[in-house]
């Protein structure tokens, strides 16, 4: 954990932070991590948590006849969350500096890096709605009859009626959220914490799986198995499931990126 990316002398470079090697053990000491931070922050995080199941529950009755998009903007919708999770950020900020977390206080203290976390809201926005067009294309592709029901869906995925299908889906699906999460796992707390600019928060987080491929592609896999268990749940299990990712995901950062150095 020690070796680090150096920064080179001179040039915009010398903004990005030093990037640590860690260890294939690193995903199961930041979920620990987060959480402890859960349980000390309590209401406040919980409440990040059901604003994520009722998001859930939202596009579950808007789109409740229209499967193909609902299942496009609810897969989506977890590629805007290293932004939604921007007060569960603050929260761990504030626990790790001995602070007591206050509610009002996480939605609200990051209003002045609204501007560079407002350019990569906006990215992360625009290939959730590629996505999205991109998820209603294939279920077009895949039933001439019609667009399926969620047990259509179901039988396809599980019953493997239409394994072309449910491995066209994923596939897609799968290179958006690599995209995502290879560009943004340590982007926005980095911007949080540092106000960086939304292109070099983007390159270190692109370092920092350059440099740690194995955890960080562990700790993708636990993160899309822990919200499919809140999925698989009607939702409710978001309540608890997002806020532990959010604070995970602070100390996933405060791990792969070296302290700034004192400036004495």
């Amino acid at each position: 954990m020690n070796d680090a990316i150096e920064p080179k002398d001179g040039g915009p470079a010398q903004a990005l932070p030093r990037i640590r090697s860690v260890d294939a053990g690193a995903p199961w000491r930041w979920l620990r991590a987060g959480g402890a931070d859960l349980r000390r922050a309590g209401s406040s995080s919980m409440f990040y948590g059901f604003c994520f199941a009722l998001a859930g529950w939202l596009m579950q009755l808007v789109f409740a006849h229209a499967y193909a998009l609902f299942a496009g903007l609810a897969t989506g919708f977890l590629l805007l969350g290293p932004c939604l999770c921007m007060g569960l950020y603050d929260i761990s900020r504030r626990l790790e500096r001995g602070e007591t977390p206050q509610l009002g206080r996480s939605g609200i203290d990051w209003r002045a890096k609204i501007p560079n976390i407002g350019v990569f809201a906006a990215v992360l926005a625009v290939i959730l709605l590629v996505w999205a067009r991109a998820s209603m294309v294939i279920f077009a592709l895949s039933y001439d009859g019609g667009l399926p029901t969620f047990g259509d869906v179901l039988r396809a995925v599980f019953g493997f009626e239409q394994p072309g299908f449910a491995l066209l889906y994923f596939a897609v699906g799968g290179l958006f959220a690599l995209l995502v999460f290879a560009t943004s796992v340590i982007a926005v707390p980095l911007m949080l914490d540092r106000n960086t600019d939304a292109v070099s928060a983007a390159i270190a987080s692109l370092a920092a799986c350059g440099r740690n491929p194995g955890p960080l592609l562990l700790w993708a896999a636990c993160i899309v198995a822990l919200t499919a268990a809140g999925f698989a749940t009607l939702f409710f299990g978001l309540i608890v499931v997002m806020p532990l990712i959010g604070h995970a995901s602070w100390h996933a950062y405060r791990d792969l990126v070296e302290a700034e150095p004192d400036p004495a």
